[in-house]
């Protein structure tokens, strides 16, 4: 068993953070990662938001920014949220951006996405 490289709590940057949820197939994963009761899931659960390559891709994006963490076992993936780093680093930011996110499909996507990205901004000035 071994982790793939992610930075250090306190190396996590703001910048990074939201740059990462910033892709909605990122978002979806995490959002995802957050509703499940086991604390890390396969990668192979995420296939139905997009093809394997694609969602290596948006892993790597997510581990690099610090919003989660990759553990391999043999030839599987275990992606979990970083959330105690998360909260630690950027208290609520995380809970706002989930629950901005989980709006989207309720209003029309362009409502939606004004939405998340006011209550970004407002995370992120605390």
């Amino acid at each position: 068993m071994r982790y793939l490289p992610h930075p250090p709590t306190e190396q996590i940057e703001l910048a990074a953070v939201l740059a990462a949820l910033s892709d909605p197939t990122r978002l979806a994963i995490v959002a995802e990662l957050d509703r499940m009761p086991e604390w890390e899931a396969r990668c192979g659960t995420f296939n139905h938001l997009a093809s394997k390559t694609t969602l290596t891709y948006h892993f790597a994006k997510l581990r690099e920014a610090g919003v989660t963490h990759a553990r391999v076992a043999g030839t599987a993936r275990f992606i979990s949220l970083r959330r105690d780093d998360l909260d630690r680093r950027f208290p609520g930011l995380l809970d706002t951006i989930i629950r901005a996110a989980g709006k989207i499909g309720e209003r029309p996507l362009q409502q939606a996405e004004a939405e998340f990205a006011a209550a970004a901004k407002d995370a992120a000035r605390g």
